[in-house]
């Protein structure tokens, strides 16, 4: 099945001669050790993260961890305000605990709103405080379109990032925690009597998968970064904004597969980084995509017409295999909210949404 999920992937690649052209949205593949940019579009254009605020949120516990503030093995308790917090969520009562390590992987497997809260309670007293160790680390990374409101990536109007600040902290991660490398590669784990599965199709699909997270608001669309290694060499693919599940899929796993296909060509060439490539100086501000997203609960249910205008692959019948799996991770985890969290493509335009329709949608 992951072998055909390349020839798949592969087949798309070759099929349009790149990665995905003329896209609407942003994305971003390169090599985590190096940081070596492959292929790069709309980097800087500011965007909503969604759950890949999670990305700094796992950061900053694994660096409590290191400095001494917490064990693994520490139980961490459920407060109120965490219980209020939208799906996606573990979906605990006040007064019930995780270890550290169980809300860790709560937070980057099933991308649990309320646990991030009550990691952030347990590291800096509240949810505020810790926020702002949050945006401190983000300046200290260089991620200087990124500005965090929550813990969680639930929408927020100052909820910020892009493309390459989110390939800043993915690398931060990696480089300065390999040792949790098998957190981000789970496909599921148990709570109790429950099984919390990822929403990263690519973990099932993908030969070489193996991290890291997705995210999706209505007006964020589905972001992913996903990381794949070959050969000992690892690479990363930033999509934002996509308008379900499987295209977020199917778009990641096309740049992952184009960049072991022609990373020996592509090094023939001065690759610029992520911090040499050149700042875009028409980089857009904040767009909602909301009237282009796959999803009833944020008011479409389908593809909009809009989308036809966007040049990508189109999928065949042997793309049964990677759609399936795609869409099944792909379900809302709240109708009402529009949370979910899964796979990517190419979404239609960006529309100009109304930033106070942000609060609306919840962030798997």
């Amino acid at each position: 099945m992951r072998a055909r999920a390349a020839q798949i992937a592969a087949m798309a690649l070759f099929c349009i001669g790149g990665p995905i052209t003329a896209s609407a949205s942003p994305a971003l593949l390169f090599e985590l050790s190096t940081g070596k940019v492959l292929y790069s579009e709309d980097i800087d254009d500011v965007w909503y993260p969604a759950s890949l605020t999670k990305l700094t949120t796992a950061y900053l516990a694994f660096q409590a961890i290191k400095d001494g503030k917490l064990r693994l093995t520490d139980k961490i308790p459920c407060s109120l305000v965490a219980t209020l917090q939208p799906p996606s969520k573990a979906g605990l009562n006040v007064g019930d605990t995780l270890t550290v390590e169980q809300a860790l992987q709560a937070v980057i497997i099933k991308s649990a709103n309320d646990v991030t809260v009550m990691l952030a309670e347990a590291i800096s007293g509240s949810e505020t405080n810790f926020i702002e160790q949050m945006n401190a680390t983000a300046q200290r990374l260089g991620m200087t379109r990124t500005h965090f409101d929550n813990t969680n990536g639930l929408p927020s109007p100052g909820q910020l990032t892009s493309a390459r600040d989110l390939a800043r902290i993915a690398r931060a991660i990696v480089t300065d925690f390999p040792e949790y490398a098998s957190y981000w590669s789970m496909p599921a784990m148990r709570l109790g009597k429950r099984r919390l599965g990822s929403h990263n199709a690519l973990l099932k699909t993908f030969p070489g998968a193996d991290g890291m997270k997705t995210g999706f608001t209505c007006d964020s669309g589905y972001n992913v970064a996903a990381s794949a290694t070959r050969d000992g060499r690892r690479l990363v693919a930033i999509v934002l904004g996509e308008s379900s599940g499987n295209e977020r899929a199917v778009r990641s796993a096309a740049l992952l597969e184009y960049g072991f296909q022609y990373y020996d060509w592509k090094a023939m060439f001065n690759m610029p980084t992520i911090d040499t490539l050149p700042v875009d100086p028409n980089a857009k501000g904040v767009l909602s995509v909301r009237d282009t997203v796959a999803a009833t609960s944020c008011g479409g249910g389908h593809r909009h017409r809009g989308a036809k205008h966007r040049a990508k692959p189109k999928l065949t019948a042997k793309n049964k295999a990677i759609k399936k799996k795609s869409d099944a991770a792909d379900q809302p985890q709240d109708a009402a909210s529009g949370s979910a969290d899964g796979a990517p493509a190419p979404a239609a335009t960006p529309s100009k949404g109304a930033q106070s329709k942000a609060a609306q949608a919840a962030s798997p």
